[in-house]
């Protein structure tokens, strides 16, 4: 029995691809057995066989660099060290009262 095939045509970020079709080739597989097994999973699984979320809410570290980061976390742990700290009930009431 001969195979049947249809083609697929999508659109794809040129550095994505590189990126992605290099992993698939360290691995062995073309691009046209992923997306198959992808399709396969897809009926299967009667979803997208990966969580589709919205990101998460930034943090601290999302919105400065990473030398700023490295920095902050070098001065707390200096005063850990220097026993420059206020114990965490006095921290979570001085919260409540900006809160407040």
């Amino acid at each position: 029995m001969a195979t049947k095939s249809a083609n697929v045509l999508a659109r794809v970020e040129p550095e994505i691809k590189e990126k992605a079709e290099s992993i698939m080739s360290q691995l062995g597989l073309p691009a046209s057995v992923v997306i198959n097994a992808l399709y396969k999973q897809i009926i299967m699984t009667k979803s997208i066989p990966f969580s589709l979320s919205l990101p998460k809410e930034p943090t601290a570290l999302d919105s400065m660099g990473t030398e700023e980061f490295d920095s902050m976390m070098q001065t707390g742990l200096s005063q850990a060290q220097n026993d420059q700290s206020r114990p965490v009930a006095d921290v979570f009431a001085d919260l409540r009262q900006e809160l407040l």
